[in-house]
């Protein structure tokens, strides 16, 4: 198959995707997936391990007839020691499952979305203080596929400085889409948590949304609320709510992407541990702060 006619291939479904009613599917989709309908779960449960190879065996429960919804069985737990925390002090650690798509410097307030492709920061935060906090810093974009588990956990031991709820589009973040769609994780709704740290300073975890992704929930919050006060900014640096290292913060409903932002000089060489393409899990070393490389 000729690359002209791959390309084409890729553009026409990003044109089709231009013209759907990607949150009125999504919403229809998530209906199905709350059924609690035994034969219409079960089911779709069976399909989703058989197709994307899913290793049920990680999960607290086995048994699919447990879960009372699809959605349930998505945002599975999982068993106790199947995602190790590296412990080491200067450690920082994937929030996710899931594989590392770009990683690198930003440059001054451009952000690597693809090959050719760059994006605004200033447009991710919606907000002037944050852009400037991250100028020059470093990020991580890590895709969740829907074979991953879909719990989202913290990197770092920090505690909350605030969430913003941006409202968005809805398009599908798969490599296709990310090639082709300029901005997309700022066209897209997003869900931007930002920490603060005695060792990291200030970073931040960002929920991109997408096609069928409508419900993005953390622990503090569900996907509801965030609708109540979409585009705004919520300071919650009041609550003196810390995480330790690894601890659940939210999940996704099917899959997506999470955007990591670190503050300049605050983390290790990203060559140092990576390169693109690599997969990922929840817990495992992805960088470790400044002082600490040879580590």
């Amino acid at each position: 198959m000729s690359g002209i006619f791959i390309r084409f291939i890729r553009r026409l479904i990003i044109s089709i995707q231009e013209i759907l009613p990607k949150r009125v599917l999504s919403k229809l989709v998530q209906k199905i997936a709350e059924s609690e309908t035994r034969i219409v779960k079960n089911t779709l449960i069976k399909l989703a391990i058989a197709y994307f190879k899913i290793n049920i065996n990680e999960a607290i429960s086995p048994n699919i007839s447990s879960y009372k919804t699809f959605n349930h069985f998505f945002t599975r737990q999982l068993r106790d020691g199947v995602r190790p925390i590296d412990e080491r002090q200067n450690s920082v650690c994937s929030p996710a499952d899931g594989t590392i798509t770009q990683f690198g410097a930003i440059n001054s307030t451009e952000i690597m979305q693809a090959k050719n492709i760059n994006y605004s920061l200033k447009k991710l935060t919606q907000d002037t203080d944050m852009t400037n906090r991250y100028i020059n810093g470093n990020f991580f974009t890590i895709y969740l596929s829907p074979k991953d588990y879909h719990r989202v956990h913290i990197p770092f031991k920090a505690k909350i400085v605030s969430h913003h709820f941006v409202p968005g589009e809805l398009y599908s973040v798969n490599k296709n889409s990310v090639d082709y769609i300029s901005e997309i994780y700022n066209k897209n709704e997003r869900l931007i948590c930002e920490f603060i740290s005695k060792d990291l300073g200030y970073f931040s975890v960002i929920f991109i949304g997408a096609f069928l992704v409508s419900g993005i929930e953390t622990v503090w919050k569900c996907h509801h609320d965030y609708e109540k006060t979409k585009g705004r900014r919520i300071d919650l640096s009041g609550t003196q709510m810390e995480f330790e290292k690894g601890e659940e913060l939210g999940t996704f409903k099917y899959g997506s992407t999470i955007i990591l932002l670190f503050q300049n000089n605050k983390i290790a060489p990203l060559e140092k541990f990576h390169s693109s393409g690599n997969n990922i899990q929840v817990g495992k070393r992805i960088t470790t702060t400044i002082d600490s490389t040879s580590v």
